[in-house]
């Protein structure tokens, strides 16, 4: 082999290995996927994997909304009480009027301005991410039970005797072509979110900040603007979530849902490759990570470990990938 075959040869190894690495997401999903079905002795349908396409609907679509707080360097902690306090007050305003649409509208709005409250404290306000977030978790469910005692209930649970609740519930297990449509709901809100990061100047710069917040704000970038934006888009996330969340449901209970859920999004976060530094990782790889914790919680599930020990599982794959995150790239540049 003389000396340009070699070079051909070499560069195109180093162009694989960069497309490998860029898209690091979709390999670690299908090598989960594969345990999966080897797990599963290949009694997996195409019905069970759709149902993991739509398990992973309402974390894909919060864990959205916590990929672009992370790489703006923050974090909200405070997602899965949104989802709690979002969800209640959709169910209460949906048997006030048995209006769907009024509900959805009502129900962005909720998560606009809870997660305006994050983005004002942060971005104006100075304040950590991680300790603003941390409070707004613990007063957001505090509200939402607090509610739900004041009207003398134990759970939130939508008015089944309304003329909307039959097509609102059907939205949430409604198939076309044997997919179902929240899952197809969370693809198209990737797209917007994966369009909105990358092309536009928004998004720009979104990485910008993660990447050196002096040297955006120098490049004339509104920091504070940006973060606020960036959690008041966090909180529309999360109130589609619950939108999505009822539609399935039906009911919802403050005490337990959302619970860990700011975890699974960090998780489903740093699996796809989005760096816990801010400024790096591609928000695409969000839904595929969100996936792979998906198929990793049934992975669980069918090796028939104790409900009590999952979360020790899942902390421990948490850790790893963000430990992999800080050796891989140490390594590389030896």
């Amino acid at each position: 082999m003389n000396d340009k075959s070699a070079a051909r040869t070499s560069q195109r190894k180093n162009s694989v290995g960069k497309i490998v690495g860029r898209y690091s997401f979709i390999t670690i999903f299908l090598i989960i996927f594969a345990v999966f079905l080897i797990i599963n002795h290949g009694a997996t349908t195409w019905s069970g994997v759709m149902n993991i396409l739509r398990h992973s609907t309402v974390l894909g679509i919060l864990a959205l909304g916590m990929g672009i707080v992370i790489v703006t360097g923050g974090i909200d902690l405070s997602i899965g009480s949104m989802l709690a306090l979002i969800g209640g007050l959709s169910v209460t305003l949906f048997n006030a009027t048995n209006s769907p649409l009024l509900t959805f509208v009502a129900a962005i709005g909720i998560g606009l301005i809870l997660g305006l409250i994050n983005g004002l404290f942060v971005g104006f306000g100075g304040m950590p991410a991680f300790i603003v977030t941390l409070s707004t978790m613990l007063i957001y469910r505090s509200i939402a039970q607090y509610y739900l005692r004041s009207m003398g209930l134990s759970i939130y649970n939508m008015n089944g005797n309304l003329s909307s609740y039959d097509s609102f519930y059907d939205f949430g297990q409604l198939k076309i072509a044997t997919v179902p449509v929240v899952g197809i709901v969370l693809v198209i809100v990737t797209i917007i979110m994966v369009y909105l990061m990358t092309m536009t100047k928004f998004g720009k710069s979104v990485y910008a900040i993660g990447s050196n917040v002096k040297a955006a704000h120098l490049a004339g970038i509104n920091v504070p603007k940006t973060r606020v934006l960036v959690f008041a888009i966090s909180g529309v996330l999360c109130a589609i979530g619950a939108f999505l969340w009822l539609s399935m449901n039906g009911s919802l209970d403050p005490a337990t849902i959302g619970k860990s859920y700011e975890m699974y999004a960090i998780a489903a976060v740093v699996i796809g490759g989005i760096s816990m530094s801010g400024g790096k990782g591609k928000l695409l790889g969000v839904l595929f990570g969100a996936m792979s914790y998906t198929i990793i919680d049934k992975i669980i599930a069918s090796l028939g470990f104790d409900a009590l020990i999952n979360d020790t599982i899942k902390g421990s794959i948490l850790l790893v990938a963000v430990l992999a995150q800080i050796v891989v790239p140490a390594i590389r540049q030896k």
